[in-house]
C-alpha cells in the first residue's frame, strides 16, 4: 500500500512535490483508498504520474536493461538551466506486511548518487540499507543476508540500483519491497495491441473473468449483452492478436472490438487492470481516467476503490481527471473524499506545483465543484472568451 511518493527534478515538476495518501479524518485508516488529481492542460499531472513509473521501471530495470555506459535515462526539468546539473529524486512510503518502509534514490545523468531503504517496526527508523556512490552500508535488520549483500556491492553499476541487483541475486530480505514496484503498483499501457491482448489473456485466464468483464459491461448500459474470445489459431496465419467479440441486445449480429464505440472500447479495457488491482490490493495508477467515460460511469468504478464490500484487498486508485463531477455529489452520494483530492498548478517559471484540497480547510458538505471551477483553489486554467473569439477573427481575417 503507497502512502505517500515524492519527486524532484522531473520534466515539469522541479522542487520537490509530495503525494501524501495519509487520511486527514480517519486515523484508523493507513492510507486512502484513492486520490484524484486535477488540474489544467499542461499542467504537470500526467508528469505525476511519469515519474512514479520512472521508479518503477527504474527499480525493474536498470540493472539488467540499461546499457552499463549508457548512464541514467531521467528527464530532468528543462526550463530553468542549472536544473540539468541537480539530482532526481525519487521516494516512496509504503505499507508492507502491516510495516512502514521508506525507500528512495537520486540519480543524476550518469549514475546513482545514494540510495536507501528504511523500515519502521514499532515505529523506530531500522536501516535496511543505505547508499552512497559506489559504498553500501547494510543494516542490522538484514544481518542474515549480510554477507551476500556486502558480496554484491563489487557487482553494482554506477547507474544501477542496489535494489535491484539484490533482488535479482536471490536476497529475500529485499524481496517485499522489490514485488512492490514489480507487481503492486500497476498501471495501464497504452495502445491498441496491448488493449487487446491484455483483455484477451484476462479472459482466458478463468471463465470467472470472462463472467465479471460481461457482466460489468452489460450494467455499463452500452448495449451489450455478451462477449468472447476468437483465438489467433482461429484467424488468419499472420493475425496475431486474439479477437474480441460482442453481441448486442436485440441482435444477433456479432461485433468486433474495434466496431464499438469508443466508450464501450474504454471500459472494456479498464476492467482487466481494475478487476485485478481489486483482486491483488494493487495500486493502480490510471493518467486520465475519464477519458470517453460516462461521469456516472467513471464514479463507479471510484467506488468499486471506496468500498470495502468490493474492495476487501484494500486496492488503491491514483488517477488523474477533469472530471468535475466527481468533485461533487453523485445522486446525493459522495464520491471522493475531502483528503482525496489534489491539484497541480504550474508557476510562473513553468514548474508544477502539487497540492491537497485539505489545504484550503473545506467544510464537510461545501460545493467542492463550483468552488474549483470558479477558481476558489488554483489549477483552472485562465480563459478569456473575447481573447478566443479574437484568435478566430483574426485567422479569419488573414
Amino acid at each position: 500500500m503507497l502512502r505517500s511518493f515524492r519527486v524532484a527534478n522531473h520534466r515539469s515538476i522541479r522542487d520537490e512535490q509530495e503525494l501524501l495518501l495519509l487520511p486527514a479524518y480517519q486515523d484508523n485508516e493507513p492510507a486512502v483508498p484513492v486520490a484524484a488529481v486535477y488540474g489544467a492542460n499542461a499542467s504537470g499531472k500526467s508528469n505525476l504520474v511519469d515519474a512514479l513509473a520512472f521508479m518503477a521501471m527504474a527499480v525493474r530495470h536498470s540493472f539488467g536493461r540499461w546499457s552499463p555506459d549508457g548512464g541514467v535515462p531521467r528527464r530532468p526539468f528543462k526550463l530553468d538551466p542549472e536544473a540539468g546539473a541537480d539530482p532526481s529524486a525519487f521516494v516512496v512510503d509504503v505499507l508492507l506486511d502491516g510495516v512502514p518502509h521508506t525507500y528512495g534514490f537520486l540519480v543524476d545523468d550518469s549514475r546513482v548518487l545514494s540510495e536507501w531503504l528504511y523500515s519502521y517496526p514499532e515505529k523506530r527508523r531500522r536501516v535496511m540499507f543505505e547508499r552512497e556512490g559506489d559504498k553500501v552500508k547494510i543494516g542490522s535488520t538484514v544481518q542474515l543476508a549480510a554477507n551476500k549483500l556486502e558480496g554484491l556491492v563489487g557487482l553494482m553499476r554506477p547507474n544501477a540500483l542496489f535494489l535491484g541487483l539484490a533482488v535479482q541475486s536471490n536476497v529475500v530480505q529485499l524481496y517485499p519491497v522489490y514485488r512492490f514496484f514489480d507487481d503492486v503498483l500497476a498501471f495501464r499501457p497504452f495502445g491498441f495491441r496491448n488493449d487487446t491482448r491484455r483483455l484477451g489473456d484476462f479472459l482466458n485466464l478463468s471463465p470467472h473473468n470472462l463472467e465479471r468483464v460481461t457482466d460489468l459491461v452489460r450494467v455499463a448500459d452500452v448495449g451489450v449483452r455478451g462477449m468472447h474470445v476468437i483465438e489467433p489459431s482461429e484467424l488468419d496465419a499472420n493475425d496475431r492478436l486474439p479477437r474480441i467479440a460482442f453481441t448486442h441486445a436485440g441482435s444477433e449480429a456479432v461485433l468486433d472490438f474495434i466496431e464499438e464505440s469508443e466508450g464501450t472500447r474504454s471500459w472494456v479495457v479498464l476492467l482487466p487492470v481494475v478487476l485485478t488491482a481489486l483482486d491483488r490490493g494493487q495500486t493502480l495508477v490510471l493518467d486520465e481516467l475519464d477519458t470517453s467515460l460516462h461521469p456516472k460511469l467513471t464514479a463507479q468504478l471510484v467506488r468499486l476503490f471506496q468500498e470495502p464490500g468490493t474492495n476487501p484487498n484494500h486496492a488503491q486508485l491514483i488517477f488523474t481527471t477533469h472530471d468535475t463531477s466527481l468533485l461533487g455529489t453523485m445522486l446525493g452520494d459522495e464520491v471522493l473524499k475531502r483528503d482525496q483530492v489534489w491539484f497541480v498548478e504550474k508557476d510562473g517559471e513553468g514548474a508544477s506545483k502539487l497540492y491537497p484540497l485539505t489545504d484550503f480547510h473545506p467544510r464537510k458538505g461545501e460545493n467542492t465543484e463550483r468552488r474549483y471551477l470558479g477558481g476558489s483553489y488554483g489549477a483552472v486554467p485562465v480563459l478569456s472568451e473575447r481573447d478566443f473569439a479574437e484568435a478566430v477573427r483574426t485567422r479569419n481575417a488573414s
